[in-house]
């Protein structure tokens, strides 16, 4: 499959599963089960991502590894994070690794090296996708365009981000009348119009926050052929009927991001922190299927 664009692969695991969501996978050791919390901190959150993955692969097309919570514990951090997507890809999920990595020149070849391309022959790169932050500039995502195209990897930009704090910035309007994020999505659409694949889908697709539903509807208008990934359902408060409007380009159209909501879902009360993040994933995964409407 990996001779698939991104955007064909997403729409064949839509299909498979008849499931539009992806699960964060996002360890914070203060957070981890009693039973894994003895254990060096990077091997826990290895440990706890991999028992997640088995609990959900049921239920969702992928994950999506937060980088941040990896690094934050080091280099076995960083070691964790390559075995965690490992192991995902293992259980025939897609990888979509969220570092929002964002720089110029040869910074971002070597970000485009890292996470999207091959590291040796007959190797897979360490992530199906990877997002980004096209607010540098096209300059700053060229290379990650050219990963699309050689490698069949995919990337997400962000463009209306779930914080209440983005629309600072994000929403400031332009001469045309337009805001600074409705431009952002523009220049996105035409950045993929050359990576879509047999399914009418692009390779680069766009992070719009799900806690903004008037945005949603807009970024379907302005990204017909744009993968939406929809980050903020459920702990941020965003339900699925939020999101409805970004599946009028089809089912595989959006990916509804949840992390907090489904991997601690156990703190709810739970005594299976496997069982509650299953219930969790399959819940969702039918809310968000009947609000695509097809």
């Amino acid at each position: 499959m990996r001779g698939a664009t991104f955007g064909d692969r997403i729409a064949d695991a839509v299909d498979r599963k008849q499931s539009q969501v992806l699960v964060g996978l996002d360890p914070r050791p203060e957070l981890l089960p009693v039973e894994l919390r003895g254990e060096p901190p990077a091997e826990a959150s290895a440990r706890f991502c991999r028992g997640i993955i088995d609990a959900v692969a049921a239920y969702v097309v992928g994950v999506k590894p937060q980088l941040a919570f990896f690094e934050a514990l080091g280099a076995p951090g960083l070691a964790a994070f390559e075995e965690v997507c490992d192991y995902a890809r293992a259980a025939g999920l897609l990888v979509l690794a969220d570092g929002k990595r964002g720089d110029i020149g040869s910074t971002a070849r070597a970000y485009a090296a890292a996470y999207l391309e091959p590291r040796g022959e007959g190797a897979e790169p360490v992530a199906d996708a990877l997002t980004v932050n096209p607010y540098l500039g096209r300059d700053s995502v060229d290379p990650y365009l050219a990963a699309c195209r050689r490698h069949g990897c995919g990337i997400f930009c962000v463009v209306r981000t779930s914080n209440a704090g983005g629309g600072e910035i994000q929403d400031l309007v332009l001469s045309d009348g337009r805001s600074l994020w409705q431009h952002v999505a523009s220049q996105v659409a035409e950045w993929g119009a050359d990576v879509v694949g047999e399914r009418g889908l692009s390779s680069v697709g766009a992070v719009i926050g799900a806690t903004h539903p008037r945005a949603v509807a807009e970024a379907r208008r302005l990204l017909p052929q744009s993968v939406l990934l929809l980050p903020g359902l459920g702990a941020q408060g965003a339900k699925p009927g939020d999101v409805a409007r970004a599946f009028t380009s089809g089912p595989a159209s959006a990916l509804v991001a949840a992390a907090r909501s489904v991997i601690y879902a156990y703190r709810q009360g739970e005594d299976d922190w496997r069982s509650a993040a299953a219930a969790e994933a399959a819940r969702l995964r039918g809310e968000v299927w009947a609000v695509a409407g097809w």
